[in-house]
């Protein structure tokens, strides 16, 4: 998702036709968030996984089947709190150092987001405050959340050491490299000009950051739930704490 806001990922994202069998997971997946408890704030739930695991998606479809509750659901994604492109790109275009360090503006999401939501939290917060395309910034409205509203946050890196503290419950959508890379191609050709440079881009940015990553946070060890989403017709948990599977 790194170089998309949220309408050029519509564009360019295929859709998904949820089968029984990914209905059942993301309505498991609702209930189990339902249970999560906080002392007198909101629940801010990461959703975490490499590029084009599907982790928007399946964002987007838990936050639709949540809706009918009666608790408010926030819908954000840390594509709203990219860097400009100075910041992005000072180590090289396809550096996958920069892609791990400087793609977002951590100190705006913890400010506008995460601690607004928090313990102590005045409950006052933006989802977004910078447009990627036009690489300016783009604060979207202040809203007050509810003291027990829900926020369902997707993105890559969200458990990296500094945001691990934030999070009340950490989903991580795990899918193998090859399955990415195929999503990827597919997706970012358009983006990119041709399928070849968006190749390029995964071989020598993404996936190279992606498994920097990986060796600095661990998230498929730190992650509350794990969901293979390898099959997107038949996602699957592969480990979901004890307190939330007897719910």
């Amino acid at each position: 998702m790194q170089l998309f806001c949220q309408l050029a990922r519509m564009i360019v994202e295929p859709i998904i036709i949820p089968t029984m069998e990914r209905k059942k997971l993301i309505q498991q997946l609702a209930i189990m968030i339902f249970q999560v408890e906080t002392n007198h704030h909101p629940v801010r739930v990461a959703i975490d996984g490499v590029d084009a695991s599907g982790k928007t998606t399946l964002a987007d479809e838990l936050a639709e089947v949540m809706q009918t509750n009666e608790r408010q659901i926030i819908r954000a994604s840390v594509d709203g709190f990219h860097n400009p492109q100075h910041i992005r790109r000072k180590r090289g275009t396809l550096s996958p150092e920069g892609f791990y360090y400087d793609s977002y503006n951590y100190n705006a999401l913890e400010n506008f987001l995460l601690k607004p939501l928090g313990p102590n939290g005045d409950r006052r917060y933006r989802t977004s405050v910078f447009n990627l395309l036009q690489d300016q910034p783009s604060e979207s409205p202040e809203k007050v959340a509810d003291q027990d509203a829900i926020l369902l946050l997707d993105g890559i890196f969200l458990l990296r050491p500094r945001l691990v503290s934030f999070w009340d419950l950490t989903i991580y959508i795990d899918v193998n490299f090859s399955q990415t890379m195929t999503r990827g191609m597919q997706r970012d050709a358009n983006l990119y000009g041709s399928v070849d440079k968006a190749a390029e881009r995964y071989h020598k940015r993404y996936i190279p950051g992606q498994k920097h990553y990986h060796q600095q946070a661990n998230p498929l060890d730190k992650a509350d739930i794990l969901i293979d989403n390898n099959n997107l017709e038949a996602p699957r948990f592969i480990r979901v704490p004890e307190h939330l599977r007897s719910g």
